[in-house]
């Protein structure tokens, strides 16, 4: 039987209103969804499609089931917009016309014009809304609901559902705007700094000691190469070269501080574990040494030059945060272990090994290594202990 009058939906109202802002989206998905079953309002499924500012992800959707313990999040490529999958649905069709759409499942003469309305009606569901969301910045999100419910949606529950999306609305966008500057940040800055900027370190001159294991990278005779090969090819192999050294280092927790056209500088700080963080970027260097060679031989395979390379790693204490001027501030390094890590790496070439790492690093980690030998750093005094894998 369908709710008959009015519903009294103000207590959704009032916490939507009172919602917690660290609560995660997942959870406040799924308290929303069971206050509103309480109010009378009789969903048993509500998707939410949002498209977040993200270099890789172009939408994200949250999926509640009345009969699911948790709520489900997925993530797309970019590729997901040219799919049949994301063509065929409503979504698209909603976005551009910023209306609502509604199909009565149950009905004879009701328009089947998406594939999910046959899989809705297979699952026994009878009505189906979705419908926009526009957040203040002119962006528009959609949401749909859809009920098991004997005559689908009563009017008192359509009315409901609109009386609840302005709250629900604001909540979203601010779930929205904080997960895009923290994927802004995760990209330009690296999550570790991107975190640390969220929480307040924004002001120039803000920084603090600590000792890292400092990743250095260069890609050799880059000048000769780009003209060569043409700006998009070399930015194509631009692109490869840094997936493969770079790829290692975020991948065991180290952070890419900043890219210096072909070259780029990461970090391992040592915290409570100085043996792990030079373990984790010793291993990160040799998996960017296979990864590069697998490059080089599809490359040559392809008919195209090899790519040089070198990587430097040294250990020192460095200061971290905010250097700049007071309109334009960058998160970085800066400290002799800094530099000297450069200098180590731009000895790769001179002694001709991809990878050289200071005997700080080498102690901390067993491995094969092969000594190379003292060393004079351009502009250091004291001569540096350099080993390489065997």
């Amino acid at each position: 039987m369908q709710p008959k009058g009015g519903l009294d939906v103000q207590p959704v109202i009032d916490w939507l209103i009172d919602a917690k802002p660290g609560r995660d989206p997942k959870e406040w998905l799924r308290l929303m969804c069971e206050r509103m079953r309480q109010a009378g309002i009789r969903v048993d499924r509500v998707v939410i499609f949002v498209r977040p500012l993200h270099p890789n992800v172009v939408a994200r959707a949250f999926y509640w089931l009345r009969d699911s313990p948790e709520v489900a999040e997925y993530e797309e490529g970019y590729g997901f917009l040219s799919t049949e999958a994301y063509l065929a649905s409503p979504v698209p069709v909603v976005l551009a016309t910023r209306r609502e759409l509604r199909r009565r499942l149950l009905e004879p003469h009701t328009a089947m014009d998406f594939p999910v309305l046959h899989d809705l009606r297979k699952d026994g569901m009878t009505d189906y809304l979705v419908t926009p969301l526009e957040f203040l910045s002119g962006e528009v999100q959609v949401i749909s609901f859809a009920t098991r419910a004997a005559g689908g949606f009563g009017d008192a529950e359509l009315n409901g559902i609109e009386r609840i999306k302005p709250a629900m609305t604001r909540i979203m966008e601010i779930y929205a705007l904080t997960r895009k500057a923290s994927n802004i940040l995760d990209a330009y800055l690296g999550r570790q700094a991107g975190e640390k900027v969220l929480q307040g370190r924004i002001q120039r001159g803000d920084m603090e000691r600590i000792q890292a294991v400092i990743w250095f990278c260069d890609l050799r005779d880059s000048t000769p190469l780009a003209e060569a090969m043409g700006p998009g090819a070399f930015l194509a192999a631009l692109n490869d070269y840094f997936e493969c050294v770079l790829g290692p280092v975020l991948e065991r927790e180290g952070e890419v501080l900043r890219f210096i056209g072909d070259a780029a500088l990461a970090i391992f700080p040592l915290g409570d574990d100085p043996a792990g963080a030079a373990e984790r970027a010793v291993h990160a260097a040799r998996d960017a040494l296979t990864r590069m060679h697998l490059l080089n031989e599809r490359r040559e395979k392809d008919g195209m030059a090899a790519l040089g390379f070198g990587i430097g790693l040294h250990l020192g204490e460095v200061l971290y945060g905010n250097i700049g001027t007071r309109v334009r501030l960058e998160f970085t390094v800066v400290g002799a272990a800094a530099n000297e890590a450069a200098r180590i790496e731009a000895l790769c070439k001179t002694l001709d090994v991809p990878l050289l790492v200071s005997r700080e690093v080498a102690s901390q980690v067993p491995a094969d290594w092969k000594a190379l030998g003292s060393h004079a750093l351009r502009g250091v005094a004291k001569p540096i202990d350099l080993f390489t894998l065997s």
